[in-house]
Order: structure tokens, then C-alpha cells, then sequence
């Protein structure tokens, strides 16, 4: 879930991006940091006005139409007659005959940048994705109509084609990838429609998750952007586009130093798409993966967090055709070392369907490889999968996790309609002062795998995790179905 701060500044649509201000330094000891040689160091830049004037007639304000459509409806289709002035008349002249609310155009402002001299521009899907009217503004003046050639949510790109009667200035993508924190950076837009506006700041941090979809790796700056900064470039000293401008986060509305935009190592490949097909084609491996925590690695026996552990395995996916399972640990993906699930997501998409790939997996204990053919991600493979599945019954507990107990009896699949495909334990009780709370496990789960290997009735459930806290272990691995979704949880357990 996006934070409640976290604003997507666009037109009017509240999209773009803004940054991060630096108000002080720390106080080091002399000989704490060695010194950067001279002739490494970057010095503040005297004027940006020598890049500013070779980007910025590549820069483009953006304004859109876009029509909401009115639910209101009245019982009668006749038009009632009301005296003049009369509010309800300005009411009904808003209603069409059949009684439907006319539909209501809204104007937003973007930004956006030409990439190609015969007039291609990028911008945010949030932008243009559902305008009806694209109207694109040249440093010049001169307002061009924009046709839409492509939109991809998953990635809140766009592009849009302007025909002129001459070639237009254009700007490159740069190497995201070699940019780092503190370098500078300069962004050109157009917040609150005021047009062609030029901050500078440095990259704060990379590869932010702000949870706006499966592919976030966003460059977070401190450049000041605003609503309407949307789709607009950020520059590295070069004049290359490294990032596009797409959402701050704001307790206010505006600017207070920290904004995100997409790195251009995710646009191009993207972008290239759009333009060769309207339509981006993704790698698809059929698996629910969440992150590897500390209490979980310990659970697993991995010495470190990274890889991503599969909660949930599609059938007849390709990741199941390759014999993943749940509780295995992604560690490599063709020749990509995965650090996060964010990582297996990136590299998953960016394989084109059909090509055989070798799957590096850490399962009870040992790594193993599997090989699969990544297929086609379509809007029916990429809806969530889900088992039916919650529970509750009488009492068992296993006090070092905090939990009471109840086998999945008959009357529990009856009375909570959960199909015989789901097999474990029902929680029927959690300690609000133990590890199981905690972790946020609640009444109603289904404890369906402890350690990955399959629980079947409360008192195997109390031997198995007695065995695992003899051994050593400071967290127990469960896999846990809430309402048919799957997740494994890390519970910390006492020794004692």
C-alpha cells in the first residue's frame, strides 16, 4: 500500500516528482573519510546555464483532456421547469435527456521530453494514459497535437508522437546504472503550468520501493518538483536523461525535498517497446515471491537476506513445469544473482517469453538448479492465484510462539466453506504479548507448512516446532493462508 504522503504529481491529477533537501553534514573526525584526490573530486558546477540551454528546448509542457463520466440519473426523463436563479435548474441543464449526468471534461498540465527529431516524447502514463485531447507545448511556443502511440501502467510510462514541419531538438538516454548518490542533477518542467522550469539537486538514494508496482527501482533526488514536473526529464552534467520525474512525497502537497523518478536503465527498454508496438510484452514465471527477513533467513538456515522465497507456486506455470516450490529461495535467475524480489521481478519481465533459463533455488538446506521457459505475461496469468482457505476450531498451544490450535476438521471446512484442498492447522487464538502477534499472525489462519515441510494437526505442530527450537533454531519458518492468499512468516521461539 502506497503511504499516505507519497504523491504521483501529474497534471491536475496530483503526478510527478520532487526531492530531497540536505540541510546540514556530519561532523567527522579529521582523519575518518580519506581525502578525495583533486583530480577526482566534482566540484559545484559555476553555472548550469551552458546544459541548461542545450536540454532545455527538448523539454515539452503537456496539457490533456479528459472526460469523467456523471452517474447521477433521475427518475423522469422530462426536463422540470424551475424559476430563474434556482439551483435545481443549474442541476438538470448539467443532466442529459435520459436522465444521465453529462460527462465532465477535466484539464490536466504534464511534462515531457522529445527523444526522436521526428517528434517522439516521453512522459507518465498517469499523464496521457486516458486523455481523450494531448496538446504539446515546444520551448518556442509552438502547441502541437499529440497522438498516442503507447501507455504501460506497470512502469507509469508513456509515449506520444508530434508531427512538425522541421526537425525537433531532441535529448538521449544516459547510464542510470553509473549514476550515484550525491551526484548532481538538474530537472526540467512545467509544475503548477507555469512552463519550462529548471531545479538542480544531487541523487539521494537508489533503487526506493515506494510501492506503486512490481517494478519500482526509482532514483530518489532533491531537485525541488512539483504537480505538473510529471514525465519530466532529470539531467545528469552530461545533458542525458537519466530519470523521469514521477511522484514525491509530501505532507503537504508540495515540494519538501523528496521526489522519485523512474531510472532511465528501466525507460529504454520500455520506451523501445512502446514505439516498435504500442504494447510491452513481459517474461512471466508464475510465483508469489516475498522478501527474505532476517528472522526468516534464520528460520530457513541462510546465512544471508538475499534471494527471494516463493510463497505460492501457479499451477502449470512455467515455475511450476520446473519444479518450484513453495519455500524454495530464489538465488540466481539466468546470470542475475537475485538480491530482492524486486530483482527476480525485473529480470523475469525483461526475458522475452520462449527463452530457457537456469533457476538457482536454495531448498531445505541444499541449492539445487532447475531449468524453465519463461512464457508470456498476459492480464489473466498476472491475476493474483489463490487457494480457498481459513479455519477455527478448539484449543491447542505451543506457548514459546503464542498461539491456540485446532485441527481442520469437517465442521471447520463446513462452517468456514474452505475447500479439501487446504490442509493444516486453524489459529483459533493469538497471544497479544507473544512472537506469533508480533509477526501479526490473527484467529482464522491456516497454518499449513512449518520449516516447509507440511503440518497436519495440532500435535504435530508442537513436536515440530519443539524440534526445530532444540536444534538451535531462533525462528520458525510458517507458511500461512489468510482468506486464500499465501505468505511464509518468520515467528521468533525461545529456547527455553
Amino acid at each position: 500500500m502506497r503511504p499516505s504522503n507519497l504523491i504521483a504529481l501529474g497534471p491536475a491529477l496530483r503526478r510527478g516528482a520532487a526531492a530531497l533537501a540536505v540541510t546540514g553534514a556530519l561532523a567527522l573526525a579529521p582523519a575518518a573519510i580519506p581525502a578525495i584526490p583533486a583530480a577526482h573530486a566534482a566540484p559545484m558546477p559555476e553555472s548550469f546555464a551552458p546544459l541548461v540551454n542545450k536540454v532545455k528546448p527538448a523539454v515539452v509542457n503537456i496539457a490533456t483532456t479528459q472526460l469523467q463520466k456523471g452517474g447521477s440519473e433521475v427518475e423522469a426523463p422530462d426536463m422540470p421547469m424551475f424559476p430563474p436563479g434556482s439551483p435545481f435548474g443549474e442541476l438538470f441543464r448539467n443532466l442529459r435527456p435520459n436522465g444521465q449526468a453529462r460527462p465532465e471534461k477535466l484539464h490536466a498540465l504534464g511534462s515531457g521530453f522529445i527523444i526522436d527529431p521526428n517528434g517522439y516524447v516521453v512522459t507518465n502514463n498517469h499523464v496521457v494514459g486516458n486523455a481523450t485531447d494531448i496538446s504539446v507545448t515546444l520551448q518556442d511556443g509552438t502547441i502541437l497535437k499529440g497522438k498516442l502511440i503507447g501507455h504501460d501502467e506497470k512502469t507509469d510510462l508513456a509515449l506520444v508522437k508530434v508531427n512538425a514541419d522541421h526537425p525537433l531538438p531532441y535529448v538521449s538516454f544516459g547510464n542510470s546504472d553509473a549514476a550515484q548518490v550525491g551526484d548532481w542533477v538538474i530537472a526540467v518542467g512545467n509544475p503548477f503550468g507555469l512552463g519550462g522550469t529548471v531545479t538542480s539537486g544531487i541523487i539521494s538514494a537508489r533503487g526506493r520501493d515506494i510501492h506503486s508496482g512490481p517494478y519500482d527501482d526509482y532514483l530518489q533526488l532533491d531537485a525541488s518538483i512539483n504537480r505538473g514536473n510529471s514525465g519530466g526529464p532529470t539531467f545528469d552534467m552530461n545533458g542525458q536523461v537519466i530519470g523521469i520525474n514521477t511522484a514525491i512525497y509530501s505532507p503537504n502537497g508540495g515540494s519538501v525535498g523528496i521526489g522519485f523518478a523512474i531510472p532511465a536503465s528501466v525507460a529504454q527498454p520500455v520506451i523501445a517497446q512502446l514505439r516498435q508496438s504500442g504494447h510491452v510484452d513481459r517474461g512471466w514465471l508464475g510465483v508469489q515471491i516475498q522478501p527474505v527477513t532476517p528472522d526468516m533467513a534464520n528460520a530457513l538456515g541462510l546465512k544471508s537476506t538475499h534471494g527471494a522465497l516463493v510463497a505460492a507456486v501457479q499451477p502449470d506455470s512455467p515455475a511450476a513445469k520446473a519444479g518450484l516450490k513453495q519455500g524454495d529461495v530464489v538465488l540466481r535467475f539466468g546470470g542475475t544473482e537475485i538480491e530482492s524480489p524486486r530483482t527476480l521481478s525485473r529480470v523475469v519481465a525483461d526475458t522475452r517469453a520462449g527463452t530457457s533459463q537456469a533457476i538457482e533455488v536454495y531448498r531445505d538446506g541444499q541449492t539445487t538448479t532447475l531449468n524453465t521457459t519463461v512464457a508470456l505475461s498476459t492480464d489473466k496469468s498476472d491475476q493474483s492465484f489463490k487457494k480457498s482457505g481459513r479455519g477455527g476450531g478448539d484449543d491447542e498451544s505451543p506457548a514459546s510462539l503464542g498461539l491456540r490450535l485446532a485441527p481442520l476438521d469437517k465442521n471447520a471446512r463446513e462452517s468456514l466453506d474452505i475447500g479439501d484442498d487446504v490442509h493444516g492447522v486453524v489459529v483459533t487464538a493469538v497471544d497479544p504479548n507473544g512472537p506469533a502477534a508480533d509477526q501479526g499472525l490473527q484467529p482464522g489462519d491456516i497454518i499449513e507448512r512449518v520449516d516447509n515441510k507440511p503440518v497436519r494437526n495440532p500435535n504435530e505442530f508442537h513436536s515440530m516446532v519443539r524440534n526445530l527450537t532444540k536444534s538451535g533454531r531462533k525462528s520458525v519458518a510458517l507458511l500461512i493462508n489468510r482468506q486464500g492468499t499465501e505468505e511464509f512468516v518468520a515467528v521468533p521461539v525461545s529456547n527455553s
